[in-house]
């Protein structure tokens, strides 16, 4: 058996296995499979008052959600992908390297004639298609929810829209991932494993792009990426400098054209670019992953 299959079939088993990836998976489709049906309320709620305010002669304005598409019930998966997925995705990536440091198999791995930049990268082909089949499951979960909640399947073209959605989604997860190797290969001890990639994950989705508008910090929560109007010249120059590096931002940007939403502008290709810079770094970083690090005593 070749390193790359031994590899990745011990990482897709040993993963289900943990109860922490078990614990975020369980929440995210939950998540997920509520968020059409968390459109369907907030459409209800819209549609009440509009008819109350055309019974009392306030409007004569047509509904708003008469003519609404399907894909508006999956702009709030993206928000449970930044906030939980990219955790999951962590914890995955963190676990896989801890993993063999507390167990000391890369000892015995890399004592046989297996480059540590290979085995790295059957690790990471491992865990990536456990993801890749995470994020499956969960585009197919997402479009039969929101079969339920409108009373009819998306279109051929909106259903593919909805899985570009979540093609995406695995682009932007994947550098998460790696962030938790090489973090699980370096700490010292599996706390710091954990804690330290959580950090750099809050600093990247929270921090960067509050540098760069004056937006209020309950608006990152939105599945629409809308930048509040620069107020200073300061606001303009950390926006330049911060805004490529805001990856959920990005990712947010580049969803939103791709679920057609009305309010998103400019172009998907910017954003996807960005997305795939992160996604060929992290790569490269984790295959250049020395094995002096990943050979350290892990305490605690």
């Amino acid at each position: 058996m070749s390193v790359w299959v031994a590899t990745i079939r011990q990482e897709t088993v040993a993963a289900r296995r943990e109860r922490l990836p078990q614990f975020l998976l369980v929440v995210f489709m939950a998540m997920i499979a509520a968020s059409a049906f968390i459109g369907s309320a907030a459409k209800g709620t819209v549609t009440e008052v509009y008819q109350e305010a055309v019974r009392e002669g306030l409007t004569s304005a047509p509904n708003p959600f008469t003519t609404i598409s399907p894909l508006y019930y999956a702009r709030n998966t993206v928000i449970y992908i930044i906030l939980i997925a990219a955790l999951l995705a962590i914890v995955i990536g963190a676990q896989s390297t801890l993993r063999d440091r507390r167990a000391r198999t890369i000892d015995l791995v890399l004592s046989r004639d297996v480059p540590p930049a290979k085995y790295l990268a059957a690790k990471l082909a491992g865990t990536g298609l456990l993801l890749l089949v995470i994020l499956a499951v969960a585009a197919l979960v997402n479009i039969a929810c929101i079969a339920v909640a409108t009373g009819s399947f998306p279109t051929p073209a909106q259903a593919a829209r909805i899985l570009a959605l979540f093609g995406v989604a695995w682009l932007f997860l994947i550098p998460f991932v790696t962030l938790g190797m090489l973090n699980g290969i370096r700490c010292a001890t599996a706390t710091s494993g954990l804690l330290l990639p959580i950090v750099v994950w809050s600093i990247v989705i929270f921090i960067l792009p509050l540098l760069g508008t004056a937006a209020h910090p309950v608006s990152l929560l939105n599945p629409v990426s809308k930048s509040a109007p620069a107020e200073s010249r300061f606001f303009e120059l950390t926006s330049a400098l911060t805004g490529p590096l805001s990856l959920g931002e990005q990712f947010k940007s580049t969803t939103a054209l791709i679920l057609e939403e009305p309010q998103a502008a400019g172009t998907a290709e910017g954003g996807l670019l960005v997305i795939l810079g992160f996604f060929i770094a992290a790569c490269l970083a984790l295959l250049m992953a020395g094995p002096n690090h990943m050979r350290r005593e892990l305490h605690g």
